[in-house]
């Protein structure tokens, strides 16, 4: 039952993200008469199905990258279970709060700042020097975006709605639609093109926050059948060992043999994995000792499946711990000869076919969970978008110019890995070219979508620290481990 309400939980999450950011790919082509609002939803639902289907899983455990460690290797325990139901909860009530309202809001902002929450509620709970399990690196990045991701998509925007004036000179193109009249030809092609690419890239960004959380789900409940790729075949199998035995070789060279044992060198590579802590306190000894132990659990086995299931969520544990350590030490400089760094770079990428796949059930899940959220509940925010942002009615040049600057503004982000909103890119868009278009905004709604805007940090932060705190205190009560 636990599993089942994570898992719905989960899939909820992804159901309110569909109908709350991706109406936003549909505000333009209703509004410019270029679909009909069933065929729109149910096109920008199927795109979005799409994207998920097509994504390759990077971003999907780069959420849980976010998370303190200690709860990522012991998310099958009470305290693991309360970080997913808290940073869920909280993501889902302000998500839902705000499209209640039809304030377009980010919901990667949303899960984001509930991850911060519970990182916090943690290191306040575990005796730790407060905020030192969260990533405020990555904190810093989300404000950025918060407060960049807006004047890219308003400055774009606008700019090219005037050089479209500038270089075309198709009356038809900068007048409001009449009544239920369709645009011409070319001009709905442009329209459904950037509608599609917005709704393509929504779903294989944002759809995969919801995968990275059901795998998270998936192996801590359920570790035995999850927490090792059971596709692997025997090529993935000696491609593993060869490469876990070249990296030992190299850190054996480098590195004096410790005395420690592996669960010493667990714990302290657990320790030293914490956002804030030093990269150059890894020691070399651990990497190399947990490593060894890696091995020791390999050898003898043709593959993945042939690991007795009681011992596959510690080599998992060990796997992520030495793949995050090499990684932090890459970044800082600690590996630093070539062959060395392709050779990490290789270990690398064998443990990632190991422990971070996606199942393909889990990507339909969530693909359809997405796909149904933006069939259901798109309205409140297509009417905000299309409405309630300018004085006039969207053009279709300015409704051309809002998607096309969101659908290449998204896609250069996720190349360089960057947080930015759809939601903030493209209703910004939409509210620079009316100001390009002489076309006016109403302060209302602007001053509104931007309270939201700065309010979803520092409340998703409150929420999920909340709900997390809430929830470890009736585990103690009831006496849970």
């Amino acid at each position: 039952m636990l599993l089942i309400a994570a898992l719905v939980l989960a899939l909820g999450f992804e159901m309110v993200n569909g109908f709350h950011d991706t109406a936003n790919a549909v505000a333009t082509v209703i509004y410019t008469n270029t679909l009909k609002p069933n065929v729109a939803v149910v096109w920008s639902g199927v795109w979005n199905l799409i994207g998920v289907l097509a994504s390759s899983g990077a971003v999907a455990f780069g959420v849980v990258s976010l998370l303190p460690v200690e709860l990522v290797l012991n998310v099958g325990s009470s305290a693991g279970m309360a970080m997913v139901f808290s940073l869920l909860v909280s993501a889902i009530l302000w998500n839902l709060g705000t499209w209640y309202l039809g304030l377009p809001a980010s919901s990667s902002h949303t899960l984001i700042g509930s991850i911060l929450g519970v990182g916090l509620a943690h290191s306040l709970m575990s005796s730790e020097v407060f905020g030192r399990g969260v990533n405020w690196a990555k904190a810093q990045e989300v404000f950025a975006a918060l407060m960049i991701s807006p004047l890219i998509g308003f400055g774009c925007a606008a700019l090219l709605l005037l050089l479209c004036k500038v270089l075309i000179k198709n009356p038809d193109l900068y007048k409001a639609p009449k009544a239920d009249q369709p645009p011409p030809f070319w001009i709905r092609s442009i329209l459904v093109f950037t509608c599609t690419g917005v709704s393509f890239a929504h779903g294989s960004n944002d759809g995969q926050k919801g995968m990275g959380l059901l795998m998270l789900i998936l192996i801590g409940v359920i570790p035995a059948s999850f927490a090792l790729n059971e596709g692997a075949n025997e090529k993935d199998m000696l491609a593993l060992r060869s490469s876990a035995a070249e990296v030992n070789m190299l850190l054996e060279l480098r590195f004096d043999k410790s005395a420690m044992t592996a669960e010493e060198a667990s714990l302290e590579l657990s320790n030293y994995l914490k956002p804030n802590v030093s990269a150059t306190k890894i020691t070399g000894a651990a990497v190399h000792r947990l490593n060894q132990e890696v091995l020791t659990r390999l050898n003898g086995h043709k593959r993945l499946t042939d690991i007795p299931r009681p011992n596959r969520t510690k080599l998992r544990s060990d796997m992520y711990l030495i793949e995050e350590a090499l990684v932090k030490m890459m970044k800082t400089g600690r590996v630093e000869h070539k062959d060395a760094k392709e050779a990490v770079t290789r270990y690398k990428k064998e443990l990632d076919k190991s422990t971070r796949f996606i199942p393909l059930w889990v990507k339909v899940a969530v693909a359809l969970a997405l796909g149904i959220g933006t069939m259901i509940g798109w309205k409140r925010i297509v009417v905000t978008v299309g409405e309630k942002i300018g004085k006039d009615h969207l053009t279709y040049a300015q409704g051309a110019s809002a998607e096309l600057v969101a659908m290449i503004t998204i896609g250069a982000a996720d190349q360089l890995g960057l947080p930015v909103s759809t939601t903030h890119v493209l209703t910004s868009g939409v509210a620079g070219t009316m100001a390009a278009n002489k076309s006016g905004v109403q302060l209302k709604t602007v001053r509104n979508m931007l309270m939201a805007w700065v309010l979803t940090l520092p409340v998703c932060v409150f929420l999920g620290a909340a709900f997390f705190g809430a929830g470890l205190y009736a585990i103690s009560k009831l006496g849970l481990q």
